[in-house]
């Protein structure tokens, strides 16, 4: 069935005009002032989009979905993220694939792909993370690049012993990486520091969530971009700082591109909302809060709108990590090392960011879709396929309300995990009608579409 989107105002990162949309066999083919639906045949689902915004479908650049960790897996599968990533305006997910140190990497690819295949109702696609740096994993590697359609690594500078890459192998993974044409995304921190520092407040006695912050503060993660962009200096690769969380670190990556150095930073919706009280609160409710890098001092969040206003930090994701808090964040009751990290976000992720920075006025409707949408697609391969709204790009759509108020729940969520952090928090903003490839696939929050709809996008590496 053909899909006509009547009387909205379209917003792309660089456009805001209004006109019509008309998708045939999944993308869109005609965008014009006005369209006649009777000019389009029978076969048509009409959409009224008047008083509301259409926006390319969103992309999460950085999610969790089968996520071993700590001794236990995230709590969603692609059904749950897919519906919940849907209910927020979410059309695409590019979710870390991360395997264990002795894990042969097209061995961890086949099990990401087959636990996405069947039930994702989002299209999707992977950065591969790279944790052991042997002639297998080298040869698989490629592979993975080159058939597989993944043209994007993921590396940790922190998590000692399980994720971490010593120097000599990331600094030979990087010059890979450039002769592939591929962007390395970057986990940066210092883990020799963060597990000297960790082991010390145990042993005080220093046991809580609240501790977690201390145990990895700005300046840890500051010196691991600085260390990052050394090396990417030093071999010519593209890289993409994830979850960049304060000023000092965000400043490092800035004055690396002033260098020269080809890099890009990434913000994520926690760090720009929630600060460092939340992970502080009693009775081990911080423990909801624990991700890593940790939450900051509140002044820090003013860096990163600002950052995404001036448009020198590119994205905002969300590092969606969805672990219960009863029975799986409980874990590290005796010790915040043992606390399974993250903060659940990828379906509340839009309309926090409409409500807090277009809405008070910290960032524009245009800045929006482009680090929520168009710097993901170009940074990653699928630009513009994805992250648009033009004749020949995928009909990923969302029809948004931009007045309609919410209350933020766990009720109301569509992942699987027992809380929410944004729980009874009041925002105006919702995405009304979401498509995938021309199809509709939620509703006002709700999912209507269906599952396994959504396909894998193989990407061509461009950053040579």
């Amino acid at each position: 069935m053909a899909l006509l989107i009547k009387g909205g105002r379209i917003i792309t990162a660089a456009d805001d005009y209004h006109a019509d949309i008309y998708c045939e066999n999944e993308t869109i083919t005609h965008i014009e002032p006005t369209i006649d639906p009777a000019s389009v045949g029978s076969d048509v689902e009409l959409v009224d989009a008047k008083g509301r915004y259409v926006f390319p479908g969103f992309i999460d650049p950085h999610v969790h979905i089968h996520l071993p960790f700590m001794g236990t897996n995230a709590r969603d599968d692609y059904e749950s993220a897919s519906k919940a990533a849907l209910a927020g305006g979410t059309t695409t997910l590019i979710e870390m694939i991360c395997p264990g140190p002795d894990d042969e990497p097209m061995a961890a690819f086949e099990e990401w792909f087959t636990k996405a295949d069947a039930l994702a109702a989002v299209d999707y696609s992977f950065h591969m993370s790279v944790v052991r740096f042997d002639e297998l994993a080298r040869t698989q590697l490629r592979q993975i690049v080159q058939e597989q359609g993944i043209a994007s690594f993921k590396v940790f500078l922190a998590y000692k012993g399980a994720l971490n890459l010593p120097d000599s192998d990331l600094f030979d993974l990087l010059s890979m990486a450039r002769e592939l044409g591929v962007i390395t995304t970057a986990h940066c921190e210092n883990a020799d520091a963060i597990d000297s520092m960790q082991q010390q407040l145990i042993g005080e006695g220093k046991t809580g969530p609240e501790w977690h912050e201390p145990s990895r503060p700005i300046a840890v993660e500051a010196e691991g971009v600085h260390h990052l962009c050394t090396f990417a200096e030093l071999t010519g690769a593209h890289i993409y700082i994830v979850h960049t969380s304060c000023e000092p670190a965000v400043k490092a990556a800035l004055d690396a591109q002033l260098r020269g150095v080809k890099v890009w930073v990434e913000c994520v919706a926690p760090h720009m909302i929630l600060d460092k009280s939340y992970a502080e609160q009693g009775d081990f409710v911080g423990a909801k809060y624990v991700m890593s890098p940790p939450l900051r001092e509140k002044r820090h969040q003013d860096v990163l709108w600002n950052g995404l206003r001036a448009r020198t930090i590119s994205t905002i994701g969300t590092d969606h990590a969805p672990f219960d808090f009863q029975g799986q964040k409980g874990m590290g009751r005796d010790a915040f090392t043992k606390i399974p990290n993250g903060i659940p976000s990828v379906q509340e992720r839009i309309d926090l960011i409409h409500h807090f920075g277009v809405l008070q006025g910290r960032i524009d409707l245009n800045t929006m879709v482009d680090a929520c949408s168009t710097q993901a697609a170009r940074l990653f391969g699928m630009y513009p396929r994805k992250g648009t709204i033009a004749v020949g790009s995928d009909a990923d759509l969302v029809v948004y309300n931009p007045n309609h108020e919410h209350t933020l729940s766990v009720e109301s969520s569509q992942s699987k995990v027992d809380y929410n952090a944004y729980e009874g928090w009041s925002v105006k903003g919702r995405a009304q009608v979401v498509t995938v490839r021309g199809k509709v696939q939620a509703r006002d929050g709700e999912f209507t579409g269906e599952i396994g709809r959504g396909q894998l996008i193989k990407r061509k590496p461009t950053h040579f």
